[in-house]
């Protein structure tokens, strides 16, 4: 991670942590772990480093996540598969910017919001083009720090074997320049 500093991490599922062994519900988001999994991460990561919101000086947020949120993608192909209506809310979750709109409006993060989808992406590490990404957003001077969080659904949902696989897996880094 050359040029970057962490001052914070945090994982979904995490170890030796206090707090929920599930991901909490996140209002206006349902049908789904993803959101709550991108939020729950965030949360722990922010939480590490600043105790409670607000978060001081201004903050990026980078969500990488090659997979997205599958649960409401696989939703919403099948509502328009089969001819139903698919239920807005759908579509509001669907973008991946709705969390982190989310996450900033409950921390007063202040700094530019991205999505990508990196390839090659492995649940549980920061892939390293989101990495290089969170970089060019502090070269460029548009954030004081990046929030980078790689999020990757279980799929099929809930398909854990016994070591775990197969689980929701989230990692969030709060990075600054070195």
């Amino acid at each position: 991670m050359t040029g970057l500093r962490i001052l914070a991490e945090a994982r979904w599922p995490g170890t030796g942590l206090t707090g929920p062994d599930r991901l909490p519900p996140v209002p206006g988001f349902a049908a789904s772990t993803f959101n709550p999994l991108v939020a729950e991460t965030a949360e722990r990561c922010l939480r590490a480093r600043h105790g409670s919101a607000p978060a001081p000086g201004r903050t990026a947020l980078l969500l990488a996540s090659a997979g997205g949120d599958r649960a409401i993608a696989r939703a919403i192909d099948e509502a328009a598969a089969s001819g139903r209506r698919v239920p807005p809310l759908l579509f509001f979750q669907s973008n991946p910017n709705a969390v982190l709109g989310h996450i900033a409006a409950r921390w007063g993060l202040t700094g530019p919001v991205v999505a990508i989808s990196p390839a090659g992406a492995r649940p549980g590490s920061v892939p390293q083009d989101a990495l290089d990404h969170a970089a060019l957003l502090l070269a460029d001077g548009d954030a004081d720090h990046v929030l980078v969080i790689a999020a990757e659904q279980a799929d099929p949902p809930g398909a854990a074997d016994a070591t775990g696989a197969g689980t929701d897996r989230a990692v969030a880094v709060l990075v600054t320049s070195a």
